[in-house]
């Protein structure tokens, strides 16, 4: 598959950004790709802040409202797909308010200085981030010292998922 006519894909966005923006979710991306003879337009959305995520009634919300400009506006020449998700978990944090969204998960850091870290991030201060590595020490996995670092530190960023078994009387996140 290839992306095609990224001016078509950067005016259907501007198209769609008041249409997401009414859900109080965030235009994460939008792209028009071609897989053989067919087209799909793929539009990622994403809440604005806060942490959680666009749960099913709220994606099936914007996705028909999404449509409907679609199909008013009619930017697509001929027949197409329309696909309309979340970035998922598996998204690299590369903006502000990823990492905003992330707040007290585990992620993988790797820095511009060639280090790689494994931290919690446990607060945000504009752009600069208090972390809690998870440092290996006999084999079991331990908190090392918080420490601050900056967003322009960063090269890349991924969450990593953690499975946790819920005890009675816990809450499931």
């Amino acid at each position: 598959m290839a992306e095609i006519n990224k001016s078509n894909a950067d005016t259907i966005a501007q198209m769609l950004a008041p249409v997401v923006a009414d859900f109080d979710l965030y235009l994460e991306d939008v792209k028009v790709v071609r897989s053989g003879k067919h087209t799909i337009v793929r539009v990622i959305v994403d809440l604005e802040t806060g942490t959680g995520g666009v749960d099913s009634a709220l994606l099936t919300d914007v996705s028909r409202d999404i449509s409907a400009a679609l199909d008013e506006k009619d930017p697509i020449a001929g027949a197409y797909s329309l696909e309309v998700s979340t970035p998922g978990i598996d998204r690299p944090l590369v903006e502000l308010r990823h990492f905003e969204r992330a707040l007290g998960r585990l992620i993988h850091f790797h820095f511009k200085d060639g280090t790689d870290v494994t931290a919690r991030l446990t607060g945000i201060d504009g752009t600069v981030f208090t972390l809690i590595p998870h440092v290996k020490k006999n084999k079991q996995v331990v908190d090392g010292a918080e420490y601050e670092v900056s967003l322009d530190q960063i090269k890349k960023a991924q969450i990593i998922v953690e499975f946790k078994k819920i005890e009675a009387g816990e809450e499931e996140l």
